[in-house]
């Protein structure tokens, strides 16, 4: 699934106390939690940012096959040959075939910077909306603090207000998802998240 290649990648210590609206009173403090991956990706608009994502991943993705293909039946042809090659011309084979897996995976990991650039591009205005949608609920519910759903071991599940917060973004509950909102707010982390794209498969590098 595409959604899983593409995971948006949040910092959990960013969101582990996302919200302060009051003093913690620790005895008195009014708490829920949200799953950020969930509440930006499952809105309307998050949904529509994995669509085109998967567009652009699926085209890529089958350029690379094609090229990878290509390097595969280079390195039969150059198996079959090996025993009529000169030991040089058989060098000089592999040594070109070697550039280019090496051109491949450099493409590769282009193809994953350009991916996550994209990802960071769509997701961005949706998660500053999300949080936007966060701050309207705490503000109107009383909550002390709003903290990651994952970044805790355990928590009841009718302190869970991801479908909540979902539903309000959808029906306009916050800034449009282009504004910027009063506060700073936390942006995903830089690092390369999961996998956007299975790497190419291997193949054979060694010469005979």
């Amino acid at each position: 699934m595409i959604c899983k290649r593409l995971r948006l990648t949040l910092s959990l210590a960013a969101f582990s106390i996302l919200l302060l609206t009051a003093p913690l009173a620790a005895a008195q403090m009014k708490i829920a939690v949200v799953d950020m991956q969930r509440a930006v990706m499952e809105t309307e608009d998050g949904l529509r940012a994995q669509a085109t994502l998967k567009k652009l991943f699926d085209r890529r993705q089958q350029e690379l096959d094609a090229r990878q293909d290509e390097l595969k039946r280079s390195r039969d042809d150059i198996e079959k040959q090996a025993k009529v090659l000169s030991k040089e011309a058989l060098e000089r084979r592999m040594a070109e075939w070697q550039q280019s897996m090496a051109e491949l995976q450099n493409v590769f990991m282009e193809f994953n910077k350009e991916l996550q650039k994209e990802q960071n591009k769509m997701t961005q205005p949706i998660l500053n909306r999300v949080v936007s949608v966060l701050r309207q609920l705490a503000a109107q519910d009383g909550y002390d603090a709003i903290l990651e759903r994952n970044a805790v071991p355990y928590v009841r599940t009718d302190l869970d207000i991801t479908d909540r917060v979902i539903q309000r973004y959808n029906t306009g509950g916050a800034a449009p998802a282009t504004s910027t909102p009063s506060t700073p707010t936390p942006a995903p982390p830089t690092t390369r998240p999961t996998p956007s794209a299975p790497a190419p498969r291997p193949a054979p590098t060694g010469s005979h």
